[in-house]
């Protein structure tokens, strides 16, 4: 298979190791950029695969609350200079306020529910467009609706979160929706990570074990493996993790000291998993690729 700038540039992104380390993990492995991942880890040249964020869209996370409801919705735009016109924001608040008391589960709804004034939220939409002549899209749209403890949180106005406690004070919430913010964890506890990324974590701490160490007893051997999976797998759960608040101690420990239990996350990032094309950074691969 044919080792192009583009998957070179991908691996990087998402492994961190050096370019030319990545040139060769998907030479010695088909072009496949799983298992080349797979590969520099274990030769421990990289740290737990974590795609990277490919953000091209510009635009704001709303948040709206009241009570035990509470909306983050994404809406998009194609310039960051649009994102902060008066015209926008006034649309985008008005339609995070109407996205909280219609009750919307989703942006098809949203777009369907009434204005103030007449028409619907996707008519206002269309006739902003026409007004401010850039493409502007509702994109996404999350709600928790409970008699739990929620917090919520945007950061700036790109990254939007909520989170829905059993027990807890509206105070830790608040703080565990910061540090989901700031930390992004996969999941959120141990319990929660398949079992397949839990084997085939073991079978990267075994292969990043040295030839002397494979030689101790059974019971000792897995004693470092399971260290080192361990390790890994609580970098990935919002309860293994540090906790931004107060890094001396976990999140699970802030948890248990409020008798909390964390029921649901969600995050926003304004355009995440839209592909932006990066032309400076692919030459400079393309560049090296021929040294």
């Amino acid at each position: 298979m044919e080792i192009t700038a583009q998957l070179v540039k991908e691996l990087r992104e998402r492994s961190g190791a050096g370019m030319m380390e990545c040139k060769k993990a998907l030479s010695q492995n088909n072009g496949d950029i799983d298992v080349a991942i797979e590969w520099l880890r274990k030769q421990g040249l990289a740290k737990a695969d974590k795609k990277a964020d490919r953000v091209a869209a510009e635009g704001r996370i709303l948040l709206a609350r009241d009570g035990g409801k509470a909306v983050l919705v994404e809406i998009n735009s194609e310039t960051d200079f649009v994102a902060k016109d008066e015209s926008f924001l006034a649309f985008a608040n008005q339609a995070a306020d109407i996205a909280l008391k219609s009750g919307a589960a989703d942006v098809r709804i949203l777009a369907d529910a009434a204005w103030p004034g007449g028409g619907n939220v996707e008519q206002a939409r269309q006739a902003l467009v026409a007004k401010i002549g850039e493409n502007i899209q509702i994109r996404r749209l999350v709600r928790i609706d409970s008699a739990h403890t929620i917090g919520a949180y945007v950061h700036g106005s790109r990254i939007g979160v909520l989170v829905e406690l059993k027990g807890g004070s509206a105070e830790l919430a608040r703080n565990i929706a910061m540090h989901v913010a700031a930390m992004n964890p996969v999941y959120i506890s141990p319990a929660d990570v398949p079992a397949d990324i839990v084997t085939k974590e073991r079978e990267i701490a075994l292969a990043q074990i040295s030839e002397k160490d494979k030689s101790k007893p059974a019971e000792t051997l897995e004693k470092i493996i399971s260290g080192k999976t361990n390790k890994v797998i609580a970098e990935m759960t919002l309860t293994g993790q540090a906790f931004v608040i107060d890094t001396n101690t976990t999140v699970e420990a802030a948890l248990k000291k409020e008798s909390a239990q964390v029921l649901k996350t969600y995050r926003l990032v304004v355009g995440e998993g839209i592909e932006k094309v990066q032309e400076d950074y692919l030459a400079e691969v393309q560049k090296a690729m021929k040294v």
